[in-house]
């Protein structure tokens, strides 16, 4: 007994390809939106790529960008075929295609699975070259002279303002780091020259940050010199007072901002999913009303759909068998190959 059988009659059908044409153009333009942001993704990846250790993994979006193609050329076939579903001329030459053509759905549902799944795994991956993106960033932002980081300095500048953000865990990251260049520090001057020497790598370390870390939102002057010196400014406990410096580290900002990113594209890829699948039901009930009509010569006759021929667990041992019969096919055909070759 056929699995979710509906009885059909002409208007039934009528509305039902007309929906299903519908419903196929509206998932071309979901193919199209997870396209443009695939291609969103790789630029917002690309633009901070020299923060990521120039290890971050654009697998996820060279999939979206491949299932976004894939998207529109399938939900654009299955347009075509129900736009001509009801004309039997049109349609005789669609019919063979339409086996394979669901099978190749099942398994582009499969790859988007594969995809929202990645969009969740691979969120672990960033977060660790972030963070070692980010650490070797602060490290050569003062080497704005040495070819391949001329630009490390603007793009941490960039990204402290937008993010809202400052060093890798916080604003402490500065103070471990030499991040003035030596060209622009005067060797002559004893304070700085103290400062270098007593310095077992003879950096020029100090309690500051980069104009980047302060909050123009705050009521005070910007204090990015002497963070923790309270006798360098008036009315100042640092470890009391809210510095006027962002204190959220980039890490924690940028992946939260690449996470949401990422589980919005997983749940759109999920919906789509869904989408798809709706898809493939419809077409499967107007494949077989149109094949189940009593008297094809007359569009008025009734027909009846369904979506699996048989039962669910008839179809599932059938599955099986056919798998069983393939496996000891193949046994055979590799046990005589052997035999003919002693």
């Amino acid at each position: 007994m056929p699995f979710m059988p509906v009885k059909f009659d002409l208007p039934k059908r009528v509305k039902l390809a007309q929906g299903l044409w519908m419903l196929y153009w509206f998932s071309v333009m979901v193919g199209i939106l997870i396209f443009s942001l695939g291609i969103f993704f790789k630029i917002e990846l690309r633009k901070r790529s020299e923060m990521m250790d120039n290890d971050e993994s654009h697998l996820v979006p060279n999939l979206l960008i491949l299932m976004g193609m894939a998207a529109c050329g399938l939900n654009a076939f299955g347009g075509k075929v129900c736009h001509d579903s009801l004309d039997p001329m049109k349609f005789a030459k669609w019919k063979p295609m339409l086996k394979p053509y669901l099978l190749m759905c099942c398994g582009f549902n499969g790859l988007l699975l594969l995809t929202a799944v990645l969009c969740i795994l691979m969120q672990f991956a960033m977060y660790l070259t972030l963070a070692e993106g980010l650490k070797n960033s602060i490290k050569f932002y003062k080497d704005t002279d040495t070819p391949g980081r001329c630009f490390m300095k603007r793009t941490l500048d960039m990204t402290q303002i937008e993010f809202r953000c400052c060093g890798n865990n916080n604003y402490r990251d500065w103070f471990e780091v030499q991040w003035i260049s030596n060209r622009y520090l005067d060797m002559s001057n004893d304070e700085v020259k103290d400062r270098v020497l007593s310095n077992v790598e003879q950096k020029f370390l100090m309690d500051s940050v980069p104009f980047s870390c302060c909050n123009p939102g705050s009521p005070r002057p910007c204090i990015q010199h002497h963070l923790t010196n309270n006798s360098a400014h008036y009315d100042y406990d640092h470890r009391t007072e809210e510095l006027n410096i962002w204190t959220r580290g980039c890490r924690e900002s940028l992946f939260a901002y690449y996470s949401s990113i990422m589980n919005g594209i997983g749940a759109l890829v999920l919906a789509t999913i869904f989408l798809e699948s709706a898809d493939m039901a419809g077409l499967k009930y107007l494949c077989t009303a149109l094949e189940t009509m009593t008297d094809p010569e007359n569009p008025e006759c009734e027909s009846e759909g369904w979506l699996l021929e048989k039962g669910v667990k008839e179809t599932f041992d059938e599955l099986l068998s056919k798998m069983k019969t393939l496996g000891k096919t193949n046994q055979v055909d590799e046990g005589g190959e052997g035999q003919e070759a002693t």
